[in-house]
């Protein structure tokens, strides 16, 4: 079993295709078993919880709109590779993802992982939803089968909002300071929206890895 961590966040562009790009990388490599756990990091960790209008966002990030949208247009350009939709012109407000993490991690709990970090991509880039709402995340959630009573309750709630934030703390003191950010058997790591043939070298070490820990285990036995 080769085992992933991924730290992303939910408005990272290179970060839903970098999730596209792992999945054709996996489905390519019917040699192996694996499972996916998502993490949690900040983009912009100081972002007020009301998140903030996206124009006044893109200046501020990028030093003006025109050099924005230009950045916008070479992802869109890239993300139509991977047949992704991202929609920048639908997107009216920038969250804060604090929330959104949180949903994640509740998802976990029920198997659904994977499941609603993809959803939380396709609801921000192709459909422009404020993921920073809470309306928005309980809907979100239900499309892909977590209770909307217990999203609600947990989301009014404070848990796991230490967990975020010590998660987002952790990330930065392992030198991530971009992502998407993968480990593959908390050994091997690969930074950004990585093509294919860049994970097979890591994939490979990682069988090895295994293989020889298996052996030794034989031996010790």
């Amino acid at each position: 079993m080769v085992h992933i961590d991924i730290y992303s966040d939910p408005v990272c562009p290179w970060c839903y295709i970098g999730k596209r790009r792992l999945e054709r990388t996996l489905s390519a490599r019917d040699d192996l078993k694996f499972n996916i756990k998502w993490h949690p990091f900040l983009l912009n960790p100081d972002m007020p919880s009301s998140g903030m209008d996206q124009t006044s966002y893109l200046i501020h990030k990028f030093g003006g709109l025109e050099r924005a949208i230009k950045f916008q247009d070479i992802i869109s350009e890239t993300g139509q590779g991977e047949r992704l939709a991202l929609n920048f012109d639908l997107i009216q407000n920038t969250p804060n993802t604090i929330n959104a993490h949180r949903l994640i991690r509740l998802a976990d709990n029920y198997g659904l992982q994977n499941e609603i970090v993809e959803a939380l991509f396709s609801a921000y880039f192709k459909d422009g939803e404020d993921i920073g709402n809470q309306g928005v995340l309980i809907r979100i959630g239900h499309r892909i089968g977590l209770d909307s009573k217990i999203s609600r309750s947990y989301l009014s709630s404070n848990k796991n909002i230490s967990y975020v934030s010590s998660q987002d703390l952790r990330a930065r003191r392992m030198n991530i300071s971009a992502v998407p950010y993968f480990i593959i058997n908390k050994k091997y790591a690969i930074s950004g929206a990585q093509e294919p043939e860049a994970f097979y070298p890591l994939l490979d070490l990682a069988l090895m890895s295994n293989d020889i820990a298996a052996e030794s285990h034989k031996i010790i036995l």
